[in-house]
């Protein structure tokens, strides 16, 4: 076959063309992709995830001789970090939170529901710092205690808390291994004692040197582009409905204080494993969908 000589330096001159690494090239230009994915483009973003899951699983990792459900959890001050992580490296801190969560997890004893703790963390560490940025003004950070601060910051990291002890609840007792009600509830306990007590003190330390040194996600990722209030007002009320219904049905569930009549008997009966796989999964659903969408 005959090349003619415009097809060969158009060949040259592609082969020629230089490497343009993603973070180089304008949003405009790039195709619409979530954060979750568009910060593995970003080598920065993917240098603060390794730290975060490094720091994570290094705080984990000597506290798993305290445990409080053995095999499960245990005493976590290390909960303080995926918070901490979150309003200073947004994306990178949802998987860093995630991966030091399974490093940790290997240290502990590893189960089939630890694949719901992988996700459960992923949240855990994302949902912070998305409410965050619908509900506070401009570039506003969480070092200044003023009354209205402090309750939006405790809302972000309840919600994040919420859903995390929603997803490892609801794993857990499907595959009929521990109840939802116990994992539902002492999860969100740890996560909101870590979050109140230990995560102010160092944010008020990290944060403003970490913004000082123009290492904040905004910084490290300006391509980063979000979405449309609306949509992103949207999927907040889709998550706060989805995980306080989660919430509420698996603990009624699994207690046993709620006998959904429109189920045959035989699937309301303990370990309620069935019941809460078809009560409970579209509000998980639900609330994972609506924190894509933040």
């Amino acid at each position: 076959m005959r090349i003619d000589s415009s097809m060969q330096e158009a060949v040259v001159s592609e082969l020629a063309a230089p490497f343009i690494p993603a973070e180089a090239v304008p949003a405009a230009v790039q195709r619409p992709s979530h954060e979750l994915r568009a910060m593995w483009r970003n080598t920065r973003m993917v240098v603060l995830c390794v730290l975060s899951a490094a720091l994570y699983a290094a705080v984990l990792i000597p506290f798993k001789v305290l445990p409080l459900i053995p095999g499960v959890t245990e005493v976590r001050p290390g909960n303080a970090i995926p918070v901490v992580c979150s309003f200073l490296f947004g994306p990178a801190a949802a998987w860093g939170s995630a991966i030091g969560n399974m490093i940790g997890d290997f240290f502990g004893g590893v189960g089939p529901g630890d694949i719901f703790g992988f996700f459960a963390n992923l949240v855990y560490g994302y949902i912070p710092y998305k409410l965050w940025t619908i509900i506070t003004p401009g570039d506003q950070g969480p070092t200044n205690f003023s009354a209205g601060t402090i309750a939006k910051y405790t809302a972000c990291c309840l919600a994040a808390s919420i859903l995390c002890a929603d997803l490892v609840g609801w794993g857990d007792n499907m595959l009929s291994l521990r109840p939802f009600w116990i994992l539902g509830n002492v999860i969100i306990f740890n996560n909101m004692v870590a979050s109140i007590v230990l995560a102010p003190l160092i944010l008020v330390a990290v944060y403003p040197r970490v913004r000082a040194g123009q290492l904040l996600y905004r910084d490290v990722m300006p391509e980063l582009r979000e979405r449309a209030k609306p949509v992103r007002i949207t999927g907040a009320i889709m998550l706060l409905v989805g995980e306080t219904g989660a919430w509420l049905a698996g603990n009624l569930l699994s207690t046993g204080h709620w006998h959904p009549h429109f189920l045959p008997a035989m699937l309301v009966a303990s370990p309620y494993d069935k019941a809460i796989a078809i009560i409970v999964s579209p509000f998980i659903l639900l609330a994972f969908a609506g924190t894509m969408l933040l």
